[in-house]
């Protein structure tokens, strides 16, 4: 039997410069994501939104304000 597995998280650096970060799997809806910044969970349309959902190979999380250096 084979087992598949599939990434369903990635994980970043903040620089306090860049808002935009890729995420390669895909989402039925943009409520699928659960995004933290320094273990603090960040709200959907508030802190980001999201591109993709739906699309196989993803889409991308934009933050309102850049997070900073971790």
């Amino acid at each position: 039997m084979t087992i598949s597995t599939t990434a369903n998280r990635q994980d970043y650096t903040g620089n306090n410069c860049t808002k935009a970060f890729a995420y390669t799997f895909k989402i039925l809806a943009t409520s699928d994501l659960d995004i933290f910044v320094d273990n603090c969970q960040k709200t959907l349309t508030t802190d980001y939104t999201v591109s993709g959902a739906g699309v196989d190979t993803g889409g991308t999380v934009t933050f309102v304000t850049a997070p900073g250096c971790t």
